[in-house]
């Protein structure tokens, strides 16, 4: 049964990889852009990462190691997809920076404890059957005082569980947001754990796309448009998220969020 929940994921980002343009990729936006605020969190977090050892696990078509690349940090890409680490490595070469790549679950990585400076995840534990096994081992490949990065989906919020149950073709039906309650796991097993959620108010820029501009969730991934048009989103955005800020200082209202990112520290 594992295995072939594996199999799916597998040939779901295989065959996603397939139709991949690399040279459409720009990469700092996926870390930049105001539309970007899980990575922007993390950035806080993580300061200088030169000389660092990255493990990228999940690195889908590689933006976040060659972003850490080009910001002197020494990466590997590591997914279970064999297509995504050859878009990965072709994203690497166009942009002139050294990674390393190779296939690898999460759940039963092929590093010796104590490896990594860091480990950045990004949309991944979703889509592993145990996340609590993928953050074992996690932690087991970090350095003591290195730092574990990642974000991704909570499963709280009804108008997001309104599109994944639209946007079947473009997910997985293996696909398990994570419950909120996941963040004390963490805390359990690092030393020190920083979070916080994202997306409460400017899921508005969501429906907008389905219910005004009539984009079809079939046709077009929300989550990669909204970082491919950031330019043209921001106005909007960035009124709706200082709106976000004072939502979340409501008890009980960061569980609604899309997505939530975390920095812990082994």
């Amino acid at each position: 049964m594992l295995d072939d929940t594996l199999n799916r994921e597998r040939q779901f980002h295989d065959a996603w990889a397939a139709a991949i343009d690399v040279d459409g990729i720009r990469v700092a936006d996926y870390f930049e852009a105001c539309t970007a605020p899980e990575n922007r969190f993390i950035l806080r977090q993580l300061g200088d990462i030169r000389n660092k050892l990255l493990l990228d696990l999940g690195c889908g078509a590689g933006e976040n190691s060659v972003y850490f690349a080009t910001k002197g940090a020494r990466c590997i890409a590591a997914d279970y997809s064999p297509g995504m680490v050859d878009v990965a490595l072709q994203l690497a070469e166009r942009y002139g920076v050294k990674v390393e790549g190779c296939t690898a679950n999460a759940m039963e990585l092929e590093f010796p404890d104590n490896t990594f400076d860091i480990v950045y995840a990004s949309n991944l534990l979703h889509h592993i059957p145990d996340p609590k096994i993928a953050l074992k081992e996690m932690h087991r490949v970090l350095k003591p005082g290195g730092k574990a990065c990642f974000w991704d989906p909570l499963k709280h919020n009804p108008v997001i569980n309104v599109y994944r149950r639209m946007a079947t073709e473009v997910r997985t039906d293996d696909e398990t947001p994570l419950d909120i309650n996941i963040i004390n796991y963490i805390k359990s097993l690092f030393s020190e754990t920083n979070y916080d959620t994202f997306w409460l108010a400017t899921l508005w820029i969501f429906l907008r796309f389905y219910l005004i501009e009539k984009i079809d969730p079939n046709k077009e991934r929300y989550w990669k448009k909204i970082i491919i048009e950031q330019e043209r989103l921001k106005p909007t955005y960035r009124r709706l998220e200082d709106l976000d800020r004072i939502l979340k200082k409501i008890p009980g209202m960061k569980r609604f969020a899309w997505n939530i990112a975390v920095v812990a520290t082994k």
